[in-house]
C-alpha cells in the first residue's frame, strides 16, 4: 500500500527548519555531498534580500509521510522580466530534494505547477534558482563527485523522478575541469594571446583592491554587453552588480578576477572565486561568527583552497573571436606558473547553447567533468517543446 504524504506549505520557523535540514539525512551516507550553508539559501527567499521579489514572488512547500516523516521539498518562483523572454511565459521550481518515490514527487511537482499557472505561467524550468543561473542550478546527471561552491549535488535518480513527471531537457550545462598547467592547452590559444597582447590598445589587469568602485560598474558593461542575447538573461543594474561584489568582498582573491579593456574601456572579463566548499564541508549549513573565522583563516593565511571556480567569463560582442579571451586565460596562466596556490580550476556552467565557449575551453585543456540538465516542463502538453537555441 502506497504511503499516504501531506503537503505543507513552508511559513514558520519549524517549517523552514525542516526544509533546510532534511537533505542533510537525504544524504547522510553520501560522502560527495555537501550542504549548502542555510544562509545562501534563505537569502533566496528573503524579499530584503532577493530584489527579484520586485517583479515576482516564491513559495516553499514540504512533503510529510504518514509518519510525519519528511519526505521531499520543493520551492517555485516567477519573476515577470524573465518569464516572457521565453516562448510562453515561464516560472521555475528548484530546491527540489525527495525521496525516491514517484508518488511523492509528482505531488510536489504538481504544487509548482499549479501555483505557478495560478500566476500567469505556462511553462516551469527545474530543479533553478530564483536568482542568477551560477548557483543552484540544474540536476546532476554525471559526474557524481563533490560539488563547487553553490552548485547541487543531487542522487541519480532525480533525473527519472523529473523525465518520469513529463520534464525534458531543456539544455545541459557543463562544468569543464582544467588543470592549471601552461602546457595543458594547445598552441593556438598561445598564438591568438600573443597576437592580442601586443596590440598596444588592449590591456589586461587583475583585480586591484585599491580601485574596488570600478570592478563594478566595469563588470555591468560587459556583462550586459556580452549576456543580454541570451534567452532567459536579464541585464543587471549598477545596484545589483554592486551588491553582488560586496557580497563577495570577504572572500574575492584578486588573482582570480581579470579584465581586458581596450583604450580603457573595460570589453571583458574572468570572475573565479576559491571552491570554499573545500573548507566548507564540515560547517553542517552553518555560517556563525566561528565558521567565519575558520573560513577566514583557512583561506587567507594557510590558503588551504587549490581549486578555483570559473564563475563567470564573458567579452563584448566587436571583441569575441579577436583573441581577447585567450589573451586572459594565458594571463592568468602565466601567474599560476609563478607559484599561486591553485591547480586546478572548474569551469562552472557553460550551456549546450554555447558552442563557441565550448570549443574554447576545450581548446586550453579542458574536459568535462560534470553535466546539469535544465528541465523544462510545458503545461499544454499538446504544445511543441523547443530545446535552448544555438547562440
Amino acid at each position: 500500500m502506497e504511503k499516504a504524504f501531506e503537503l505543507i506549505q513552508v511559513t514558520r520557523k519549524d517549517h523552514i527548519n525542516d526544509f533546510l535540514n532534511f537533505p542533510q539525512t537525504l544524504y547522510k551516507n553520501e560522502s560527495n555531498w555537501i550542504r549548502p550553508l542555510d544562509e545562501d539559501i534563505e537569502k533566496v527567499f528573503d524579499p530584503k534580500k532577493n530584489k527579484l521579489f520586485k517583479r515576482g514572488d516564491a513559495i516553499r512547500w514540504i512533503l510529510v509521510d504518514s509518519n510525519k516523516n519528511i519526505a521531499g521539498r520543493i520551492a517555485a518562483f516567477y519573476d515577470n522580466k524573465t518569464a516572457v523572454k521565453n516562448y510562453q511565459p515561464t516560472g521555475g521550481c528548484g530546491f527540489f530534494d525527495c525521496i525516491n518515490n514517484t508518488v511523492a514527487s509528482a505531488i510536489l511537482f504538481d504544487a509548482a505547477k499549479n501555483w505557478l499557472e495560478s500566476k500567469g505561467m505556462e511553462a516551469m524550468d527545474g530543479p533553478i534558482n530564483f536568482g542568477s543561473r551560477e548557483h543552484f542550478w540544474g540536476c546532476l546527471s554525471e559526474g557524481y563527485y563533490e560539488p563547487i561552491y553553490k552548485m547541487p549535488y543531487n542522487h541519480p535518480y532525480y533525473n527519472e523522478l523529473f523525465e518520469s513527471y513529463g520534464f525534458q531537457n531543456f539544455f545541459n550545462q557543463f562544468t569543464f575541469h582544467l588543470p592549471l598547467d601552461v602546457t595543458s592547452f594547445e598552441p593556438i590559444i598561445r598564438q591568438k594571446a600573443d597576437k592580442i597582447r601586443k596590440d598596444p590598445n588592449v590591456t589586461f589587469e587583475f583585480h586591484n583592491k585599491n580601485n574596488a568602485h570600478r570592478l563594478a560598474d566595469n563588470f555591468m558593461k560587459v556583462f550586459n554587453a556580452a549576456w543580454a542575447k541570451f534567452p532567459g538573461v536579464k541585464p543587471i543594474t549598477e545596484a545589483q552588480s554592486k551588491a553582488l561584489f560586496n557580497s563577495m568582498k570577504q572572500i574575492i582573491d584578486p588573482k582570480l578576477i581579470i579584465f581586458a579593456y581596450h583604450n580603457n574601456e573595460p570589453i571583458a572579463f574572468f570572475i573565479m572565486i576559491p571552491d570554499l566548499y573545500q573548507i566548507m564541508r564540515k560547517f553542517n549549513g552553518k555560517f556563525n561568527l566561528l565558521n567565519k573565522l575558520r573560513l577566514l583563516y583557512l583561506l587567507k593565511v594557510k590558503k588551504v583552497c587549490t581549486r578555483a571556480v570559473g564563475l563567470i567569463f564573458g567579452v563584448v560582442p566587436e571583441f569575441q573571436g579577436r583573441g581577447v579571451a585567450e589573451g586572459m586565460i594565458v594571463y592568468f596562466e602565466d601567474v599560476v606558473s609563478k607559484g599561486v596556490n591553485y591547480t586546478d580550476l572548474e569551469m562552472n556552467w557553460i550551456g549546450d547553447f554555447n558552442p563557441k565557449m565550448i570549443k574554447l575551453v576545450e581548446q586550453i585543456g579542458g574536459k568535462v567533468k560534470k553535466v546539469h540538465i535544465t528541465y523544462r516542463y510545458l503545461f499544454d502538453r499538446k504544445k511543441e517543446f523547443k530545446r535552448a537555441e544555438i547562440v
